[in-house]
């Protein structure tokens, strides 16, 4: 069966797949359209374990509640390239990852891919195949956090995806939709994303962590020329200072910085005749811990022209 070249163009705004795949999927289909869909389907999942192994660690971070049950979720996509994050077929997957694991409560990433990808037939990991071929670069799913609506969820997402922060606060009945309540969670998720609290609070902070840190405070004052009962005393202070530093509710509220987090939220609670308590908060940078990919621009120009 023979084909022309608006069927190949018809074809590659169905699938959104390359010119040169859509003219070898109809070659290769005799011209039949479903056959040649089929084909490139086929050519994704290949393309897409090609892809696997390159280096992704751009992308984006999306954090969402739900509006109607209030739960919240996060996660992280990576892709190869800035470019392709900025991409709105690309934000829309994330938004839509996040409204799969609001609704499905996935227990892991396996357990995402198999859920049923919203108004479609298909699972995630059968869409995440189709956007490494349409899109065509390596794209994973890294991470993501749910919080269900036994707390009052607020989300942010800071410079359109660099970072996503998600929190949950134990609310008081009476404050539940309360406007400054709203508005103290989203300045707590801004503090997060500023400020990088690697901890809730005091409590939170793992022994060894504590040990290690009080350790090495130890042997500082030393050096200083300070004695060991002396310096005992000198570190039991700092090591305030490093909770100051670490732990959430410990900081200095950067919009009041007289005041800690707990201290400016108590404080707003009490404004609006109730009670807040920040009980768990996570934030998600985009590509952090991941090897990033060198580019050589004047190698990828010579690479694409033939020269």
């Amino acid at each position: 069966m023979a084909f022309t070249a608006k069927d190949v163009q018809k074809l590659r705004e169905q699938t959104g797949a390359g010119m040169m795949d859509c003219k070898k999927a109809l070659t290769s289909s005799d011209g039949d359209f479903e056959k040649a869909i089929e084909f490139l389907r086929e050519k994704g999942l290949a393309a897409a374990a090609k892809k696997a192994g390159r280096i992704a660690a751009e992308g984006a971070v999306y954090a969402y509640v739900c509006e109607e049950c209030g739960v919240g979720a996060v996660v992280e996509v990576n892709s190869e390239t800035d470019f392709v994050a900025k991409n709105e077929e690309f934000k829309k997957f994330c938004s839509d990852l996040c409204n799969v694991i609001i609704k499905d409560a996935p227990a892991d990433i396996e357990a995402l891919n198999a859920c049923k990808y919203p108004d479609s037939d298909l699972t995630v990991v059968d869409v995440l195949r189709e956007k490494v071929l349409t899109i065509g670069e390596n794209i994973q799913i890294r991470r993501f956090e749910r919080y269900d609506a036994s707390t009052m969820n607020v989300a942010y997402i800071h410079m359109g995806g660099k970072i996503g922060v998600l929190v949950g606060l134990e609310v008081s009945d009476n404050l539940k939709n309360n406007e400054a309540v709203k508005e103290l969670g989203k300045d707590i998720c801004m503090q997060i994303a500023a400020m990088r609290p690697q901890y809730l609070d005091k409590d939170a902070v793992p022994a060894e962590v504590l040990d290690k840190e009080k350790e090495i405070l130890m042997a500082q004052t030393i050096n200083e020329g300070k004695p060991a009962n002396v310096a005992e005393k000198i570190v039991a202070g700092r090591i305030n200072k490093f909770f100051e530093e670490n732990c959430l509710v410990n900081q200095a509220f950067v919009k009041e910085n007289k005041l800690s987090v707990e201290k400016y939220a108590n404080k707003v609670a009490s404004e609006q005749g109730g009670t807040v308590k920040i009980v768990k908060f996570v934030r998600f940078e985009k590509g952090e811990g991941l090897e990033k990919r060198e580019d050589n621009f004047a190698e990828e120009v010579a690479k694409m022209t033939g020269k």
